[in-house]
């Protein structure tokens, strides 16, 4: 049974949004002020909020309205403001503030139960997109995640126990190099892990406007330094020091550093993986108007039109001929955070030529 709160100060008023709603079959929650309109919305977290804009005086409901947008724990509740004086601007300035929708006064019935439904079918249908995406990821979770998982394990598992029953036979160098490939393979496996659990994440704060809000709040004041610490350190890794090339310039951004430090990783790590050294890796970073574009450039195998329009999570292309570590998710990753922080991720490229992938992010004024 959804639960509906119903603000308003004329208590003739509530009494009859009460009977029509239950009518109806909803639980009704009325409150005969501002204050304890948004304690109760706080306490009981409604399905819905019916709020008068004049409530206790002019502009009230505004104000209530405000502060629930503030609460992370009512944020996303279905908001409908009722007003005699529905204008353009008190509207305008109502859906400013989160108003989900108006409910002009004087209303009938039948204008109450159309208004209110179509918040709560709405809202459902947010959820059911949430609840597939979700039942989508542990699908490719269950088939992807333990094969991934087993190859880094199945090295670590080998030679430590060679190590552990062979040790005083075995070959110093050998010995070495079983230990450095122990650690390469503990290296993959917390990569596997950290991007698996960073996913999961980005996916559940995609259907949660309040997550949203959270990330796109954030911000990283030294993109130029972190984009150039991170990249020479993945060119150091690949061992090619001198394929790098660089390209910076930038302001603020509204993306928290780890989050923006992560896409430029994933970029860089995948433009090393699938290119050849001695080949360029350009890395180039420019303000364009309100955003700032960061683009990586390889010339690697590249991608089909095909692939590029299926890159998404768990998926990696060719993975019988070019047997790669990983779940494919690099991309995928960098695409979500990009988007979520209302940016996006483009990717330009021809196959057996090479590619060129492009994120633009929010810059902060």
């Amino acid at each position: 049974m959804n639960k509906i709160l119903v603000i308003d100060d004329e208590s003739w008023l509530r009494k009859m949004i009460r009977m029509a709603l239950e009518q109806q079959g909803f639980e009704v929650i009325e409150a005969e002020s501002a204050q304890s309109g948004a304690a109760q919305a706080q306490e009981i977290l409604p399905d819905l909020i019916l709020c008068d804009v004049n409530i206790d005086k002019a502009g009230d409901g505004y104000h209530t309205l405000a502060k629930l947008r503030e609460d992370a724990n009512t944020s996303t509740i279905p908001f409908i403001l009722m007003t005699g004086m529905a204008d353009n601007a008190g509207m305008r300035h109502g859906m400013e503030l989160g108003a989900d929708d108006y409910l002009p006064k004087p209303f009938k019935v039948d204008e109450l139960y159309a208004t209110v439904n179509a918040r709560l079918r709405k809202v459902q249908t947010v959820r059911d997109e949430a609840e597939k995406k979700l039942i989508l990821l542990r699908s490719q979770i269950s088939l992807m995640l333990p094969h991934e998982m087993r190859t880094p394990l199945n090295g670590i598992i080998s030679n430590s126990e060679m190590l552990a029953t062979s040790a005083a036979a075995l070959d110093p160098k050998l010995i070495v190099e079983m230990s450095r490939e122990i650690c390469q393979s503990g290296q993959r496996l917390e990569h596997l892990i950290e991007n698996f659990l960073i996913y999961a994440q980005l996916e559940i704060a995609a259907s949660d406007a309040a997550s949203i809000l959270s990330l796109r709040s954030a911000r990283t004041d030294n993109p130029v330094e972190i984009a150039q610490s991170e990249t020479v350190a993945q060119s150091l890794q690949a061992g090619r020091k001198h394929d790098l090339k660089l390209n910076l310039a930038g302001a603020p951004l509204a993306i928290a550093s780890e989050y923006f430090r992560k896409i430029v990783l994933e970029l860089v790590q995948n433009a090393f993986k699938f290119s050849p050294p001695g080949t360029p890796v350009r890395v180039e970073m420019n303000p364009n108007g309100s955003k700032m574009e960061l683009a990586v450039h390889d010339a690697g195998r590249g991608f089909t039109t095909d692939q590029i329009r299926r890159i998404g999570a768990y998926l990696q292309f060719e993975r019988k001929m070019q047997d790669e570590q990983g779940l494919g998710l690099g991309l995928s990753i960098a695409r979500r955070l990009a988007e979520l922080h209302g940016g996006s991720l483009d990717i330009a490229s021809t196959q057996g030529e090479g590619a060129t992938v492009t994120v633009q992010l929010p810059q902060i004024k």
